[in-house]
């Protein structure tokens, strides 16, 4: 009789509940092995967390077609799938698929042709198990233990998976479990609580909860502290103001570590203005989060990490540097070589102040490309044109995001020009990089000799938005260290990124403006802006000199004091009841009362 069970029914039924138990844990292990290149001893709530969640995948699937197998070889995919989505993304960027990504699909199609994709070993061998798993269930086509045909069967199975379904709509669950993520560490938390439960956990942080006792009472005393303290220039005196982003723009000459055939930065380095660097709270990817820092002098260190604040949190009209000036009389223009919906800054641009925003397709001028993207040299030939062209009297604040450092930096047919003169050859993408930055320099140079000529008063910032995604070993042999190694301050390195500041007219001393060129951030850079061209800010703005005077850096990744110690937010120090009074003035400038 056992014999029989064995070799009949029986044993159809048996494999039929193994594979029902074990589809989504298998799946887990597969997902985290095509994420994290490995295998760890996951605790066991981990395994449970995320196998439920991936269990509402498969009794769904299970419960509406009938066929198990079918089921576990589409979880299977779709696991897999998840994990090298989420492979990829995190080595481009160093931030794996965050919810918020979500909302950014259009520019992430628009840069995702420029990289270049190469299968790991372990994504091989899954395609592999899936052409094997894919032949088993032709194999098994007509066993009926494997294809349900009770409707009542069906119907439990699909109600197991709509019970699977509470922690996906409910994280919180999760966290009740154990699962926790670390928005310090998104990558880490992907590998070590599980790539699927972490994104859903990080759901939760769609949403910017208030500060600790904020109220609107609390948000108008401090602000109210704040008073403009300057007079503006006599009318017409103001200058003109092109303040330019520059994709991936950084100074990697500046640690002392590199020898190049040719240096991409002394040029800038040594024109008669202010050059130093400024802190941002991205590296690799990020863009928008930058200029969002500049533009708004809010930070990102009180938002959720990897938050796309066009798409999550400008959604009405917010004050910024264009609103500022346009008060003012000012014409704001913004210019991005890019998509038009790019970050969804055709949306967010008019919120902001910007009265009109010209994309690539917009261009007037003639376009020249570098490794398949708009050039520095168009881009700024085109913020030429719209200087030209405004009307008598009339003063301009023109906003440039440009594209031509954009990576990725696999492009066969770019000849790289700079190199490393004690190993030439050996970081490719560093070496095509460096090179489009001595492109940037020459077309930032050329811009300069024009405005030289400009008999009207005009200012010039160029800053950086973050640095590179190259290769991990040229990251260490610049900065001199190795990342596991890094202090605090070295660790913040990583997030430096140089800005110039040139006018045609005299430009006070950096200490007259409480300026230290080499610690600020983009946050606070707007504001030494205004101070070189003479224009008052709002109480916002006199806020945040007050906070720049005792932390004249703050960024996501960490923040300085004024003797340049380097701080995490997870210390707890003399300074945390000014980044709380920072955090709660900057809750009420994008929220309000909401």
């Amino acid at each position: 009789m056992m014999k029989q069970w064995l070799h009949g029914k029986g044993r159809q039924t048996a494999f039929a509940l193994l594979l029902l138990a074990a589809t989504p844990l298998t799946a887990f292990f597969l997902m985290q092995w095509i994420y994290a290149g490995s295998l760890s001893a996951y605790p066991l709530h981990v395994v449970l967390g995320n196998g439920v969640c991936l269990a509402f995948v498969y009794y769904l699937i299970a419960g509406l077609t009938g066929r198990l197998l079918l089921g576990s070889l589409l979880t299977h995919l779709a696991a897999g799938l998840l994990g090298a989505a989420n492979y990829f993304v995190a080595a481009f960027r160093g931030n794996p698929v965050l919810p918020w990504d979500l909302t950014a699909l259009g520019t992430a199609a628009a840069v995702s042709g420029t990289y270049r994709y190469r299968p790991t070993l372990q994504m091989t061998l899954a395609l592999l198990a899936a052409g094997a798993a894919a032949c088993l269930m032709f194999c098994f086509r007509k066993r009926r233990a494997l294809c349900l045909r009770n409707k009542w069967l069906r119907a439990g199975l699909f109600c197991l998976g709509i019970l699977c379904l509470r922690p996906v709509v409910r994280p919180e669950i999760l966290e009740h479990w154990g699962i926790t993520t670390d928005v310090w560490d998104q990558k880490g938390a992907y590998r070590s609580q599980g790539v699927l439960a972490s994104f859903l956990c990080n759901t939760r942080f769609m949403e910017v909860e208030k500060p600790a006792g904020y109220s609107r009472r609390s948000y108008q005393n401090l602000l109210g502290k704040a008073k403009t303290s300057h007079r503006e220039k006599e009318a017409g005196q103001t200058p003109h103001v092109i303040a330019i982003m520059n994709e991936s723009w950084a100074d990697f000459e500046e640690f002392g570590n590199l020898s190049l055939n040719e240096s991409v930065m002394d040029e800038i380095r040594t024109l008669d203005g202010i050059f130093g660097h400024a802190y941002t709270s991205v590296f690799g990817a990020g863009t928008s989060a930058s200029e969002f820092e500049f533009l708004t002098g809010n930070t990102m260190a009180f938002l959720p990490s990897g938050s796309i604040p066009y798409q999550q949190y400008i959604l009405e009209p917010t004050d910024s540097l264009a609103s500022l000036l346009r008060d003012k009389g000012y014409r704001c223009l913004a210019l991005h070589p890019g998509e038009r919906d790019s970050w969804q800054r055709n949306q967010a641009y008019p919120l902001l102040g910007f009265e009109e925003f010209l994309c690539g397709e917009d261009f007037e001028v003639p376009v020249t490309e570098e490794h398949g993207y708009i050039s520095d040299a168009s881009s700024f030939d085109q913020l030429v044109r719209m200087f030209e062209e405004r009307q008598e009297g009339e003063r301009m604040f023109l906003f440039n995001v440009t594209i031509q450092n954009h990576g990725s930096y696999t492009d066969e047919d770019y000849e790289a020009k700079v190199h490393l003169t004690d190993e030439p050859g050996a970081y490719p993408m560093a070496e095509q990089y460096l090179t489009l930055e001595g492109e940037t320099q020459k077309a930032f140079l050329e811009l300069i000799r024009y405005l030289k000529n400009e008999p009207e008063p005009v200012l010039v910032v160029m800053f950086g938005d973050h640095q590179p995604a190259v290769e991990q070993e040229f990251l260490d042999k610049a900065y001199g260290v190795k990342q596991e190694d890094m202090t605090m301050e070295e660790y913040m390195g990583k997030f430096r990124v140089p800005f110039v500041i040139w006018a045609n007219y005299p430009l006070p001393a950096p200490e007259e403006i409480g300026l230290d060129p080499e610690i600020t951030s983009l946050n606070f850079l707007a504001q030494y802006v205004l101070e070189c061209a003479g224009i008052s800010g709002d109480d916002y703005g006199e806020f945040l000199k007050g906070v720049s005077r005792s932390l004249p850096a703050l960024t996501f990744a960490g923040y300085f004091d004024r003797q340049g110690e380097a701080y995490s937010h997870l210390e707890t120090n003399e300074y945390g009841e000014l980044i709380e009074e920072y955090q709660t003035v900057q809750y009420g400038e994008l929220f309000g009362d909401t």
